[in-house]
């Protein structure tokens, strides 16, 4: 599993018209390719009016799997420019859709290329990128009594919690870098002078946001 990577946030779609040409860009995450080929066709579906229906999707740790559609545009003016920024802001797991319903003036090749381009880099900025980072989870289980000294540096440390649970004893589940957990564990050990105990409860992807590829 890789550290970190970066995705789209959510689902979401953006508008932007060239030469009186609408273009709409629709943007999702996906787990796999028939989840991005499903997302496809429910484009297809809703705007089969429309001229064109270009994608771009890439999946997987590496991106082993790309694929691009000029979808009657001509050809490399399309799919291939949307794949290219989803290359270029080192996207995993996302899938665009670039719908254009025809305004009347021809863009040229130069021009188509601008603005699928420019539509998806919009599309993926109005939906939102996000860096997921690799977190192990990891239970704090002590007394009552040390229950407000740990969660006070805690957050000092800007700690995030993922759930705490309430039984003849606390514990507390907060994510630590996968890198930091050995420093994490002896940092809680001295902090409860030992009277605490420490597992961890598998890893999972923490999601942050992020501004780092919105120029």
């Amino acid at each position: 599993m890789l550290n970190s990577y970066y995705t789209v946030k959510q689902p979401n779609e953006n508008e932007i018209i060239v030469e009186k040409s609408r273009f709409i860009a629709h943007v999702k995450r996906v787990e796999s390719e028939e989840d991005a080929q499903n997302f496809i066709e429910t484009i297809n579906k809703d705007h089969w009016k429309a001229t064109h229906n270009c994608y771009a999707y890439v999946i997987g740790e590496n991106n082993h799997i790309q694929k691009a559609s000029d979808n009657g545009e001509p050809s490399g003016t399309a799919g291939v420019p949307m794949l290219e920024v989803l290359k270029k802001k080192d996207l995993r797991d996302t899938a665009v859709v670039v719908t254009r319903y025809f305004g009347g003036i021809k863009l040229g090749a130069g021009g188509l290329i601008r603005t699928y381009s420019r539509a998806t880099s919009e599309g993926l900025h109005a939906a939102g990128i996000v860096e997921r980072q690799l977190m192990n989870v990891m239970a704090v289980t002590m007394d009552y009594s040390l229950l407000g000294t740990v969660e006070n540096e805690l957050r000092n440390r800007n700690y995030k919690l993922k759930d705490t649970h309430y039984t003849h004893k606390v514990t507390i589940e907060l994510y630590v870098d996968v890198d930091n957990t050995d420093e994490f564990s002896t940092w809680m050990t001295n902090l409860c002078s030992g009277n605490c105990q420490i597992t961890q409860n598998g890893e999972e992807y923490l999601e942050l946001n992020s501004n780092k590829f919105y120029d």
